[in-house]
């Protein structure tokens, strides 16, 4: 499946399962209020995760039955499906009971310290966990210290996604442009088709975050974020992937003292690229 074709069907599975559970959106458990006070389902991210799911079940399917180039499911689909539905897990358990009280790495580590594990503390441990699996389903034969290397820039681009769900689609766009910056300077055999369906599944509910109808939440936040740096670790060098691990963990650290908000407003481009196809 080329990677134009994964964008389509990525995009056709994610807008028909968002069409046919968003009537289910509107409970209690699954609304919050978002920025200027107006209360929004909330954990959106379910249904392009649920697409993904659906269109990897396919292709497995396909892959039985010769049809295709590759036959059964690839170590990079796979560990993209893990990935996916670990990370969505974590954040559906922050979206659902979150505490807002602690906040950011110190604040909930200082309450893991404490002796209370915020659901926060377990997106952070929990995140490692899988971002481990997913590695090493990957690349079972990578040493200690790449295994960690890469595990770390998986659970940063995570919760470096999720520091971005702030505003309407402002999540959507930065994982549409990370995501087709990674397309557009892949080597030649590198298999992008699993984040491309991913990315599919963005452009499906990317409207209907703009306009406030839903939010992808901790849910999708993370789970996109963290498909794009399984991406990176699939698809790039060694050198490359601990240069995009050390811009990944700075942003993070800056995140602690400085507002990505305030630095979005600061600069006309990304002002305006922020508030594009969003309500007035």
């Amino acid at each position: 499946m080329i990677v134009a074709v994964a964008l389509v069907v990525g995009f056709l599975a994610g807008r028909l399962v968002w069409v046919l559970v968003r009537s289910s959106w509107h409970e209690t458990a699954l609304t919050r209020e978002n920025f200027r006070g107006k209360v929004v389902p909330t954990a959106g991210g379910i249904a392009l995760v649920l697409a993904a799911l659906v269109v990897e079940g396919g292709r497995a399917v396909a892959g039985a039955l010769h049809v295709g180039a590759t036959t059964g499911t690839t170590a990079v689909r796979a560990a993209t499906v893990i990935t996916l539905v670990g990370f969505a897990f974590l954040g559906l358990l922050d979206d659902l009971a979150g505490n807002r009280q602690a906040r950011g790495f110190r604040g909930h580590v200082a309450e893991l310290f404490g002796g209370r594990l915020t659901t926060g503390g377990a997106k952070l441990l929990g995140g490692v966990a899988v971002s481990l699996v997913a590695i090493g389903t990957l690349r079972p034969t990578s040493s200690v210290s790449r295994l960690l290397l890469d595990a770390a820039l998986v659970a940063l681009t995570a919760n470096l996604a999720n520091l971005f769900d702030l505003a309407p689609g402002r999540t959507a766009k930065v994982a549409l442009v990370a995501g087709g910056a990674l397309i557009a300077i892949r080597r030649a055999n590198a298999d992008l088709t699993a984040v491309a369906v991913v990315l599919g599944g963005v452009l499906a509910l990317l409207l209907d975050d703009l306009h406030e109808r839903v939010m992808l939440g901790d849910t999708g936040a993370n789970a996109v974020g963290a498909a794009i740096g399984l991406a990176v670790v699939a698809t790039c060098g060694p050198g490359a992937r601990t240069i995009v691990l050390v811009a990944v963990l700075v942003a993070n650290l800056v995140s602690e003292a400085v507002s990505f908000s305030r630095i979005i407003d600061a600069v006309p481009p990304l002002r305006a690229f922020d508030r594009a196809g969003r309500l007035p």
